[in-house]
């Protein structure tokens, strides 16, 4: 697997609507590892770590989430790559 990792902050009706569970499956899936967690002003933070192209793809992804959704805004920056064991959500 490659090393390449990216941060999203994921704004919109993202909390209480099950995001965060399908941005795992998505990201299980693709075998990435990294996390996804609820921020205190109601954003979903996203890291994605693996391949490039599979991060790439479930990033783009990260527009449409689980139906209930409704994504305003994503914005990615490539971050160093950080050593995760499994994809995880709080």
């Amino acid at each position: 697997m490659g090393q390449y990792c990216i941060r999203a902050t994921v704004s919109g009706r993202v909390q209480g609507v099950g995001y965060r569970h399908a941005v795992r499956r998505q990201a299980l899936e693709s075998e990435l590892t990294g996390y996804a967690s609820n921020l205190a002003n109601g954003d979903v933070e996203v890291v994605l770590c693996g391949n490039r192209e599979r991060a790439e793809r479930v990033a783009d992804w990260l527009w449409q989430g689980p139906p209930p959704a409704r994504v305003t805004q994503v914005e990615l920056e490539e971050m160093a790559w950080c050593e995760y064991t499994a994809f995880t959500t709080d």
